[in-house]
């Protein structure tokens, strides 16, 4: 090859998507970047999660931001301070590093990415590249130039972008028709060079700040923001799944699901999500696993995001919003090739369903709250505007926690009644008793029509399949854990849904588990819960340390965990994965 064809080949392989185990996320709570173990961002929206994509390769756009080795090397890498990453990369000369994060204090409309990167043993030489698109790849930069100063601005629609630190960057074409910016950078052992790129959409020139300044401001906004859990199970894990929460976690208090969209859960199924929105029931979960481990301002951002959307919608509460608080966008296509085996869908058709277990986690979150002497007025008022969904809807056909077709579906109906109970533990009143008293004809009425002949609750009354999400309500508290019905239902989801130390939901069909979809991780999870309720310490630790080792190198998680192959499936990292291991490591039995 000619050595332009030999740049325009490391330029190429930049763009190409890895397996999900090898990606890392930072995060600085209103946008994520996804970053590979080439040190490339495959993907990453601006301003907020919802946005469209300004590196999109993860998905088969264009833009990324790379810094790569270009000697031969194997990669690795760790976090610190919170997601503050660190790519390490082992090369032919020795050992280099990119500390990477978005920095700290974070705004809606501003990003301010810092990458650094250090010479720890021998020389290092890398490759800097930076292809900044917006439209999900579409549009290229105008306006592109390089100031007195040596930093480079553009602008892409009423986005402003200044790049500092690589003065000498040249645009070289990459094959593709694009001209990146491109910088091969020599370092001597034991120095370090600082890149600074800032994102602005306030319509102000977009001003770099000091790297040292802002690195110290970032390390101690995680130091702030994250507590010690010294009393957890597996202390780094939960710190590090209370980071990503944090993360996942904007100003306004909204927690999108997840920080990607359309990563496939089975190859050229059509089962392809967008998760850069807030799901209340996923909220929900967080919420609930952080009050576990003391009252921390993940449980204040719950609360306060699940009250407002409660006062402003009551009984037509939907499923999902934006961080905004507005509503998801229908679904639509990119005409983008898509993540290996999956597809470019963005919006959800979710904001069309109904869900009534939300409201069901809903009082279980304020409750949470009212146990730490954190629900105000606002929150005692949203209670009774999910109690009074339930009273008025919770006969109606709803899509359930996997959200399918509507049907009776016996999760949100015991849900619900479990969290009648628990906000009426804190609320002494005549109100409380009629909570009761409804937890109570709900519990009869699904017993009646849902309880399966052997004993364990069904999915529906039309469905006698078992569902892993059945074991929730004893969890969560709608029966006690030694009534027979939640044993049976422990043991029957154990018996037939579970392989190799991975549980599934349900049986799609009469195939053998696994080759239809992924184990859930959070099902390993809630085994874990369900067995420590019972004081079980052995096997509450068997599922909690089998389902906690699914995650890739940056102990991310996603949805689901196809056993066989030892892979992870669909958007990353997911919240209520993590919300569920965080609950997990603080609930373990004693002795643990």
């Amino acid at each position: 090859m000619t050595p332009g064809a030999v740049e325009r080949e490391a330029l190429q392989s930049t763009g190409k998507p890895h397996v999900l185990r090898e990606y890392a996320l930072i995060a600085d709570g209103e946008r994520g970047a996804v970053v590979g173990p080439r040190g490339d961002y495959a993907w990453m929206c601006f301003p907020r999660w919802d946005s469209d994509a300004c590196f999109a390769t993860l998905i088969g756009g264009e833009g990324t931001y790379a810094v790569t080795p270009i000697s031969r090397y194997v990669w690795g890498g760790y976090y610190e301070h919170g997601l503050i990453w660190r790519n390490r990369w082992t090369t032919e000369e020795g050992l280099v590093e990119c500390r990477e994060a978005l920095a700290l204090p974070a705004a809606p409309d501003r990003a301010v990415i810092l990458r650094r990167i250090l010479a720890r043993e021998g020389p290092a030489r890398v490759r800097i590249m930076l292809d900044l698109r917006g439209e999900f790849g579409a549009a290229r930069p105008r306006r592109l130039r390089r100031d007195d100063a040596g930093r480079w601005r553009a602008r892409i629609d009423e986005v402003r972008m200044t790049w500092v630190g690589a003065a000498d960057a040249q645009r070289v074409s990459d094959g593709k028709g694009g001209r990146p910016l491109v910088l091969e950078l020599n370092l001597e052992e034991g120095t370090a060079h600082d890149l600074v790129l800032v994102l602005d959409a306030t319509g102000n020139e977009a001003e770099p700040p000091d790297p040292d300044h802002a690195w110290s401001g970032t390390e101690a906004g995680w130091s702030e923001r994250l507590p010690e859990l010294e009393c957890a199970t597996a202390t780094r894990d939960a710190r590090h799944s209370y980071a990503v929460l944090s993360g996942l976690t904007s100003n306004g208090g909204g927690m999108v699901a997840a920080a990607t969209m359309s990563l496939p859960e089975r190859a050229r199924q059509g089962r392809n999500y967008d998760y850069r929105y807030v799901w209340i029931r996923d909220q929900c979960f967080t919420g609930q696993a952080v009050a576990a481990s003391g009252p921390l301002p993940l449980l204040d951002d719950a609360v306060r995001f699940v009250s407002d959307r409660l006062l402003a919608d009551g009984a037509h509460m939907v499923p999902a919003y934006t961080v905004t608080g507005d509503p998801v966008p229908d679904e639509r296509t990119l005409d983008l090739p898509g993540y290996p085996g999956g597809s470019d869908v963005v919006g959800n058709w979710v904001n069309h369903q109904f869900q009534l277990d939300a409201f069901g986690e809903a009082l279980l979150l304020l409750a949470a709250a009212a146990g730490h002497d954190r629900l105000d007025a606002d929150g005692w008022r949203a209670a009774e505007a999910a109690a009074d969904a339930i009273a008025d809807r919770w006969q109606e056909p709803d899509g359930g926690i996997w959200e399918l077709e509507p049907d009776a579906w016996t999760h949100s109906r015991l849900v619900c009644a479990a969290g009648l109970r628990r906000i009426a533990d804190h609320q002494a009143s005549e109100q409380a008793t009629r909570w009761l008293a409804l937890a109570d004809a709900i519990v009869a009425d699904t017993s009646a029509h849902a309880l399966h002949p052997a004993g364990y609750w069904q999915r529906s009354p039309s469905d006698e399949r078992i569902d892993a999400a059945l074991l929730l309500p004893s969890i969560r508290g709608a029966l006690p854990p030694g009534d027979p019905r939640s044993v049976a239902t422990l043991q029957a989801v154990q018996r037939e849904l579970t392989h190799d130390g991975f549980c599934y939901r349900y049986r799609p069909d009469e195939r053998p588990l696994g080759e239809s979809e992924g184990a859930f991780v959070m099902c390993g999870f809630l085994l874990s819960l369900a067995w420590a309720q019972r004081g079980d310490r052995v096997q509450a630790a068997r599922w909690f340390e089998r389902n906690r080792a699914a995650c890739g190198s940056a102990g991310l998680l996603s949805e689901e965990f196809d056993v066989i192959q030892r892979q992870m499936r669909g958007n990353l990292p997911q919240a209520f994965v993590h919300a569920l291991l965080l609950q997990c490591a603080v609930t373990q039995p004693e002795g643990q």
